[in-house]
C-alpha cells in the first residue's frame, strides 16, 4: 500500500485555506521555505501541481482543489476521533457539495434542500453555474451532485447518471391587476400581452413554446433572462407576465406579490439530481431523493 505523509498535507491544508504562505507560517510556527519545500513534496509524492501562480496568489489548480476536499475531510475526521476518545459529544455536520444549474428556480432549489438541513446533519455548499463547466466538477469528485432542469447533455463528455427528482406544473402569474384582466379569456388573452420568458436554450422556454403554439396565442416577448429570479423581478416591475413552477406559487406571490392568471396545461418542469453513482452512498444525496418528489407534487398544478 502507498502511504501519504499526513504532515505534508497539513502544510497544504493551511496554506490552502488560509489563503497563503504567510498566514499557514505563522500558525505552523515555520518558515516559508519550509512550508514551500513540505508542498513541494507532496505534489512530487501525487504526481501534480497543487498550487498555480496568479499575479501574486497562489490559486490551487483543478486537482488542488480536489486535494483539498480530501483534506478537508480527513483533518475533519482526525479532530472527531480525538473527541471520541476523550468520550466528547460530535457535532460535525457532514458536507453536501452541491452544483445548482442556473436555470433552476432559486426557490425550487431552496425547496428540494430545505430537508436536508433540518436536524443540523448536513452543511451545504452550493455552486451555481451552468451544466457544462458543473458536470466536469462533478466527475472530479468536486461535487456531490448537481441539480439541473435536465438530464446529461450529450455534447458533455462525462459519464454520470440523471436522477428524476419530481416534476410541478407551470402558470402563468403578473402583478395583481395585470393577473385580474388576463384570468378572463385565459389563455387566448395572452395574446399581444407582454410577457418576460427564460432563453431559448432552457427546457421550459421550449415547452412553452410549443404551449403558445398549440393553443394559437401570441404573447409579446419583451424580456428574456436565464435567471429565474430575475424574470419574476421584471414581472413584479410590471414588466408581463411570467410563467413559473406551481410548487412556488406561495413562495412568489409572498416575495414578489404575484398572482396566478392561469395554468399552462400540459406543461411542466422535471428536474434532476446527476450524480456519478448509479447507486448512491452519500446520506445527504439519498434524502434529497427520497423528500423531493413529496415538495414538487405538494403544490402541482
Amino acid at each position: 500500500m502507498e502511504w501519504l505523509n499526513y504532515h505534508h498535507l497539513l502544510y497544504f491544508f493551511l496554506t490552502a485555506r488560509e489563503g497563503g504562505l504567510g498566514p499557514a507560517a505563522k500558525i505552523l510556527r515555520v518558515s516559508h521555505p519550509t512550508i514551500s519545500t513540505q508542498i513541494k513534496l507532496l505534489e512530487d509524492r501525487l504526481g501534480t501541481a497543487l498550487f498555480e501562480k496568479r499575479g501574486r496568489r497562489l490559486s490551487l489548480t483543478e486537482e488542488g482543489r480536489v486535494v483539498y476536499r480530501y483534506a478537508e475531510e480527513i483533518f475533519g475526521l482526525g479532530r472527531e476521533l480525538v473527541d471520541a476518545v476523550k468520550g466528547l459529544p460530535s457535532d460535525r455536520p457532514q458536507v453536501l457539495t452541491v452544483g445548482v444549474s442556473d436555470v433552476v428556480p432559486k426557490l425550487i432549489t431552496r425547496r428540494l434542500l430545505a430537508p436536508i438541513m433540518q436536524g443540523g446533519k448536513f452543511r451545504i455548499v452550493c455552486h451555481e453555474d451552468v451544466p457544462e463547466r458543473l458536470l466536469p466538477q462533478l466527475a472530479v469528485h468536486e461535487l456531490d451532485l448537481v441539480i439541473s432542469d435536465a438530464p446529461v447533455p450529450p455534447s458533455v463528455a462525462v459519464k454520470a447518471y440523471g436522477h428524476l427528482l419530481g416534476s410541478t406544473g407551470v402558470v402563468w402569474a403578473a402583478t395583481p391587476t395585470m393577473a385580474r384582466s388576463l384570468r378572463r379569456g385565459f389563455p387566448q388573452s395572452l395574446t399581444d400581452v407582454p410577457v418576460v420568458l427564460p432563453t431559448a436554450a432552457t427546457s421550459l422556454r421550449r415547452a412553452l413554446d410549443a404551449w403558445c403554439e398549440a393553443k394559437k396565442v401570441r404573447p409579446r416577448v419583451v424580456a428574456e433572462a436565464e435567471d429565474s429570479a430575475l424574470l419574476k423581478t421584471f414581472a413584479e416591475s410590471g414588466w408581463g407576465a411570467v410563467a413559473i413552477p406551481a410548487a412556488v406559487l406561495a413562495d412568489v406571490k409572498s416575495q414578489f406579490g404575484l398572482d396566478s392568471i392561469g395554468v399552462a396545461d400540459g406543461v411542466e418542469e422535471r428536474f434532476y439530481a446527476i450524480t456519478v453513482e448509479r447507486r448512491l452512498k452519500h446520506s445527504g444525496v439519498i434524502a434529497l431523493l427520497e423528500a423531493a418528489p413529496r415538495l414538487l407534487e405538494a403544490s402541482k398544478a
